[in-house]
């Protein structure tokens, strides 16, 4: 192990990238696998991923817009329209009104929706609760702190 890898200072630039690069390298794979296993489970938990993620937004952050879904979920707004047609038709969504701009209305959550997001979220956190190994609370903060900072980082990125 090289002595950058246990500083409690900020490491500099090519070690930064070279270590970011391997969290990127594991989280790839990972995130396919969660979304295979998902989908493997749709029929159990009933909704695709992409409503999924629709319903715990809007159960998050309460009633919001298309277009505003999109850009925080850094997706296109045809398909998270696609979502919300699915969430309606399934009788978890429903379009509001919005006083602040008439062609773009607000999508909130119906009862049956809570409901759903919530159960599915309840059968994701048990198989989460499967996970082997001994992570501690500090590991899963210090995972967040590190995922938090490379999604803003991006941010800010000029292509070359």
């Amino acid at each position: 192990m090289d002595d950058t890898s246990s500083s409690a200072d900020p490491l500099p630039p090519g070690p930064l990238a070279h270590q970011l690069a391997e969290v990127y390298r594991v989280l790839g794979p990972l995130y396919r696998k969660v979304s295979r296993t998902v989908e493997r489970l749709q029929p159990t938990m009933g909704m695709s991923v992409g409503v999924r993620a629709v319903l715990e937004q809007l159960r998050r952050e309460g009633p919001l817009t298309v277009p505003e879904m999109a850009r925080s979920q850094e997706l296109s707004r045809q398909f998270v329209q696609r979502m919300v047609h699915d969430a309606t038709s399934a009788g978890w969504v429903q379009s509001r009104p919005n006083p602040a701009h008439r062609t773009s209305p607000l999508i909130r959550l119906t009862e049956s929706g809570v409901g759903a997001v919530d159960e599915v979220v309840a059968h994701e956190r048990a198989l989460m609760g499967q996970v082997p190994g001994s992570l501690t609370g500090e590991d899963i903060a210090a995972t967040l702190k590190v995922l938090t900072a490379m999604s803003k980082g991006l941010d800010d990125v000029k292509e070359f």
